[in-house]
């Protein structure tokens, strides 16, 4: 069992309901997320409800990147090492390319895989030196094509996460390090609240369960919740582009 767990971009959307599922599982949490005081009353929440589970919540820019490598150690510290880190935190800005928008798509691109690179790099030196750990990254089912309009950035750069957590697998195959790959689908966050006809959309709690139980599996990759999204991934990998971009 994977006890002690670390969950950046946990002060809303599905890390927040992640860290609650994982603390009724009785897992001890690291959580990290600029807003600290979100952390600190999901802290309250979590461990009022479960007695015996620890919290610890550290303040957290993941574009900080030499405070990405201060706070996973001081979390390791605290809990006394880290068993899983969740490389939750993400972005969702972004625009049509040639728009006049390039300041959202590169802090998009930035937060989606420049810090999620260093969170991977921060989590991998602390399993390295344990010999063992399970990391997680979450991708989105965007990453299966390239997409248009808003989604363009998003999608290029969830894939570009994606491939980052494969590259890490095939480099600690044979080890006691594992890493699973999530691909949500459509579940509803703070990052979509304002979003009202997107189809196939589920609510968060039954959402982030079918994450927390693939995480669980520690499956080399898992696309979430299993129905639909197992079965449309093989048809959004091979549909005409022009059918993938209606959909999208």
């Amino acid at each position: 069992m994977r006890k002690r767990i670390l969950i950046t971009g946990a002060s809303a959307g599905l890390g927040e309901e992640m860290a609650r599922q994982f603390g009724a599982l009785g897992r001890d949490l690291a959580l990290c997320a600029r807003r600290v005081e979100r952390l600190e009353a999901l802290r309250g929440e979590v461990t009022s409800a479960h007695s015996g589970v620890t919290v610890a919540v550290r303040g957290l820019d993941v574009t900080d990147h030499d405070a990405v490598f201060r706070v996973f150690r001081e979390l390791r510290d605290e809990l006394g090492g880290l068993d899983r880190i969740i490389v939750n935190a993400g972005l969702g800005k972004g625009q049509p390319l040639g728009t006049g928008y390039f300041a959202a798509n590169r802090q998009t691109a930035e937060v989606n895989f420049v810090a999620a690179l260093a969170q991977c790099e921060a989590a991998m030196e602390i399993f390295r030196e344990q010999g063992a750990g399970h990391l997680v990254v979450i991708s989105s089912m965007s990453a299966m094509r390239g997409l248009p309009r808003n989604l363009t950035t998003y999608a290029a750069s969830k894939a570009g996460v994606a491939a980052l957590a494969e590259g890490i697998r095939a480099d600690t195959l044979g080890t006691d390090i594992r890493v699973t790959t999530i691909f949500p689908g459509y579940i509803r966050s703070e990052m979509n609240a304002r979003v009202r006809k997107t189809p196939l959309l589920v609510d968060t709690k039954p959402g982030v369960a079918s994450m927390v139980k693939a995480i669980e599996r520690e499956r080399a990759e898992a696309y979430t919740p299993a129905w639909p999204w197992a079965p449309l991934r093989f048809a959004m990998r091979h549909l005409p582009l022009g059918w993938v971009a209606k959909l999208s």
